[in-house]
């Protein structure tokens, strides 16, 4: 089953404990794109400037992700600054340079309109719209937002929730967007205005999946402990690489599924804050991933 997320491929210069670097490959789609092609084909649609390198495109194609809806327009690529301190589950922004990414305006190639699983990843909910009514035949749809998004576009925001599937966001942003700070009333206020399967990251801490559907009690899969975070950016679209990629390559959807897409997003969200960048996907085996899995499972006696 194919996969198509539509989101950012960027630049980003990132500080933390461990280190610094000035400019590395990040962004939405990249994230998502790596982690999600462990387990099925993925499809991308983002913009870029001209000063994307092959390199770094490459990165992207040794994993065999699909770049056709990759635009490429003059100018400077979406460049992202930001600095962890001790509380590495926070980043402070010190620059966002939107570039190209201002006027982006995605358009789903012909050959992408067929793709099973649909991802959007946090960008504008108007453009996010503009993509699912595009793409009406995918199978289930899921969503990434942002605290700016619900702040400064609700009501936007409130009508793509309505042609969801899934939405996966932090904590944080679920209390906001439920106006409570109880996640579970703020995950009912949510599911009832749209998604069937609310999952609230927690950092360090997991996530738990919350389902609109009578009778499927919320569930909470744990984070595995990594001895050195170096850089948390991109962690939580791993996750959701991870979950929705597992999702794709499964026959059915059912509540144990989900359980263990959930477990998968944090596999894979483990393996992205070991180094700078997408760095450690660039070795990584997928009998390592499903050794962590087993870790997991063991962690949380996830049965068989």
């Amino acid at each position: 089953m194919s996969i198509l997320v539509v989101g950012s491929v960027a630049y980003d210069g990132i500080k933390s404990p461990a280190g610094s670097v000035d400019r590395v490959l990040g962004g939405s789609a990249t994230y998502f794109s790596i982690s999600a092609s462990f387990f099925t084909q993925v499809r991308v649609v983002a913009v870029v400037g001209d000063d994307f390198s092959k390199e770094d495109e490459q990165i992207l194609r040794d994993r065999k992700v699909d770049l056709t809806g990759l635009q490429r327009v003059p100018g400077k690529s979406f460049f992202w600054r930001g600095e962890y301190n001790e509380n590495l589950n926070e980043a402070h922004t010190l620059a966002t340079e939107l570039n190209v990414f201002e006027k982006f305006e995605p358009q789903i190639p012909d050959a992408y309109k067929d793709s099973d699983y649909l991802f959007l990843a946090n960008i504008d909910p108007v453009l996010q719209m503009g993509v699912r009514n595009q793409m009406s035949k995918s199978m289930l749809v899921g969503c990434d937002t942002m605290n700016y998004w619900i702040n400064s576009k609700p009501n936007e925001l409130a009508e793509i929730l309505k042609k969801v599937d899934v939405l996966l966001i932090n904590d944080g942003e679920a209390r906001m967007l439920g106006k409570t700070a109880s996640l579970p009333r703020a995950a009912q206020k949510i599911l009832a205005h749209g998604p069937r399967v609310l999952v609230i990251k927690h950092g360090e801490y997991g996530a738990t999946a919350f389902f609109k559907e009578a009778g499927m009690h919320p569930f909470r899969a744990p984070a595995l402990p990594v001895e050195e975070v170096v850089d948390p950016t991109g962690a939580g679209d791993c996750f959701a690489g991870g979950f929705m990629g597992y999702i794709a390559a499964q026959t059915e959807l059912n509540r144990e599924v989900f359980k263990r897409a959930m477990f998968f997003g944090g596999v894979m969200g483990s393996f992205a804050v070991e180094k700078f960048g997408p760095e450690r996907f660039k070795t990584l085996k997928r009998s390592e991933i499903d050794a962590r899995f087993e870790l997991f499972r063991e962690l949380s006696h996830l049965e068989d």
